[in-house]
């Protein structure tokens, strides 16, 4: 409710077949501990009223009365508790029987969502006793006269972006679940009061199908399954519950483990992606029924969020996850670059190594490459451009790398020439400014691309997508090449990459990428201070991680700058204060916004995350657009 998070939870009740009594008094305690957790919404199974397995008792009017004086109890019971509840209740109306979803907050039932799939197959036979619902009525039920029927939304009045649907177990499994429509209409958050029984491979089809349904809704689904004493005569329950958010699982139980799963989903993540989608199309038909409701303001002002984020956005957080991430990366990189060589008829590559993670990253991938046409690996061009501020350790890394991995390799001083550039123009040598530095930046990619045409070959570029979207490149220099291989891949991810090929490759040359890995992150432009690197890259522009954080959250999601910077107090709390991050946060958007047009003529490159700025790709901003209103909004931080 706070930054566009909203708190929901799942809960199964512990539940006695057909002892409605006491069924009431355990979902009552699943609310209650789910709203003192500061849910905002909370789901529980189907039927949790009377139990799932009742049978031919669901015929039995002594049941069905007391299922309805209990939900009319609960309702009286929670009135002053601010919660949106979605129950299960069997719903009588006229001669029918319908499997119903009561959906209720503070003592005001909202509405009862039908089932609209019965299953009549193996293990189920709800045909005999429930029917299909369809369209929506207005019924009395519980004290109350309600619209009961298909196609319910709950929007909330004063959550930006919080609409309700409800589906009930077996409706998600359906070639068109009804959970379509209520998001085509709307909805952002689906409840599936459920009561799916176990066996063996189910949980892990489950979570799939959940996952996979909030993904290609773009929504939020929470699952509650059932689970302790509906496990009678021939079926098991798990009380599997699932909470999941654009196709990734937010949280989730295992299966016959009790207590309740909460988790705080993103409603401006949500609505961000329907806005970026252009094949998503809110459709408002008019056949679906809106009930809306609204959450007291003393609810909203204390709510706070718990969600955590990961400091690498960009990198996987299991390492299994992590290496086949990297395997694919690398990959993909590869064949973009063989595709670019074969397409010209290329036999031959220039690139500038500089013993750096970026250079290393691509003479690997320019290998792969090569490997992968069958070309000679001696046609992968390295130089090694040593000038004022190259330190031994970087230079003879670099050597080292391209020997191991058996390409070429020259050394080419460029300090002489670029002395000589320095007369031409009147720059003093002594005078360590943006012309002593970025002269030796230019005079390097003049040499590459020279020797690109000398040998018949392109150069490739090295610069990331972390340089990119802060500018840090010389233009005309670094940030022009013939194809760029690192242009999508950010700097925290850079290291991953390389750390898996040292991995992988082992020996002399796995030794001598984790030197590369253990050297600071510097153009090296300015002289060596007792033979050490002088120029941190991170002490000038800031700390990449905390600028990938930036851009992920940014440019993803389309998220303002006083959420992400909450997020990442919250996240980088124990590494850097409010006070920092809020500094490098405003570098970011003064840099993105001042360095547009060096991303405005990019060289071709391969896509391969879902962040880039290739102004041919996924990103088109004007080279001149202000910066003021983000900037405003920092400074009001």
């Amino acid at each position: 409710m706070k930054d566009g998070f909203f708190r929901v939870g799942a809960v199964t009740p512990r539940v006695r077949v057909a002892d409605v009594a006491y069924n009431r008094e355990q979902i009552l305690q699943g609310i209650e501990t789910l709203y003192a957790m500061g849910c905002g919404a909370v789901c529980f199974p189907e039927l949790a009223l009377t139990g799932y397995t009742c049978g031919d008792l669901f015929r039995d009017r002594t049941l069905l009365r007391a299922a309805e004086q209990a939900l009319e109890a609960l309702m009286a019971d929670t009135a002053r508790m601010d919660v949106l509840c979605a129950v299960g209740v069997p719903v009588p109306v006229e001669g029918a029987l319908y499997n119903g979803c009561a959906v209720f907050i503070r003592g005001r039932l909202l509405g009862i969502a039908l089932k609209e799939n019965i299953p009549n197959y193996s293990e189920f036979y709800e045909a005999r006793l429930f029917t299909p619902g369809s369209g929506v009525g207005t019924v009395r039920f519980a004290g109350q006269a309600v619209p009961v029927g298909t196609g319910l939304l709950f929007p909330c009045e004063n959550v930006e972006g919080l609409c309700v649907g409800a589906e009930i177990c077996e409706d998600l499994w359906t070639a068109c679940p009804p959970s379509t429509r209520l998001a085509l209409g709307g909805a952002t958050v689906l409840l599936n009061p459920s009561c799916s029984d176990e066996t063996v491979g189910k949980a892990e089809y489950r979570e799939e199908l959940v996952k996979q349904t909030s993904g290609r809704l773009l929504a939020a689904y929470v699952y509650a399954d059932s689970g302790f004493g509906e496990s009678t005569t021939d079926m098991v329950f798990a009380g599997h519950k699932l909470i999941c958010e654009n196709g990734s699982v937010r949280a989730q139980n295992r299966p016959f483990a009790e207590g309740p799963v909460t988790a705080d989903i993103d409603l401006e993540l949500l609505l961000s992606e329907r806005r970026r989608m252009n094949t998503w199309t809110d459709r408002r038909d008019p056949d679906l029924t809106r009930v809306p409701f609204s959450f007291l303001p003393e609810t909203l002002a204390r709510f706070e969020p718990a969600r955590t984020f990961a400091a690498y956005p960009f990198v996987p957080e299991d390492r299994q996850g992590l290496s086949d991430r990297c395997e694919q990366i690398l990959t993909m990189q590869s064949v973009g670059l063989a595709t670019r060589l074969e397409h010209i008829g290329c036999r031959d590559v220039v690139l500038n190594l500089s013993g750096g993670l970026d250079s290393t990253l691509a003479l690997l991938v320019a290998v792969r490459a090569f490997d992968r046409l069958g070309l000679d690996r001696r046609g992968v061009h390295t130089l090694s451009l040593p000038c004022f501020g190259t330190t031994q350790r970087t230079k003879s890394n670099a050597q080292r790398v391209a020997e191991e991995l058996a390409v070429g390799f020259q050394e080419i001083s460029i300090g002489e020439a670029v002395h000589v550039h320095f007369r031409d123009i009147g720059q003093p040598a002594d005078r360590y400014d943006v012309t002593f530095e970025n002269a030796q930046a230019r005079e390097r990619t003049q040499v590459a691309m020279d020797m690109a045409n000398r040998v018949g070959g392109i150069v490739l570029g090295t610069g990331d997508l972390s340089e990119l979207a802060l500018g840090w490149a010389t233009y005309n220099g670094d940030h022009m090449s013939m194809y760029g291989v690192n242009a999508s891949i950010p700097k925290t991810l850079v290291r991953h990459l390389v750390r898996h090929e040292a991995a992988r490759l082992g020996g002399r040359l796995g030794a001598a990428l984790e030197d590369i890995l253990a050297t600071p992150v510097s153009p090296e432009l300015l002289p060596p201070q007792d033979g050490e690197i002088a120029q941190r890259t991170e002490e000038l522009v800031g700390p990449y991680e905390l600028h990938d954080f930036f851009l992920y959250y940014m440019l993803r999601y389309g998220f303002q700058p006083g959420k992400i910077y909450r997020m990442a107090c919250r996240t980088f709390a124990d590494r850097y204060d409010a006070g920092t991050v809020k500094q490098w946060l405003t570098v970011f958007y003064r840099r993105f916004f001042a360095q547009q047009f060096k991303r405005s003529c990019l060289p071709d490159g391969p896509k391969v995350g879902s962040v880039t700025l290739s102004p041919r790709g996924d990103f088109r901003m004007p080279s001149d657009a202000c910066a003021r209103l983000w900037l405003d909004a920092i400074e009001k931080l």
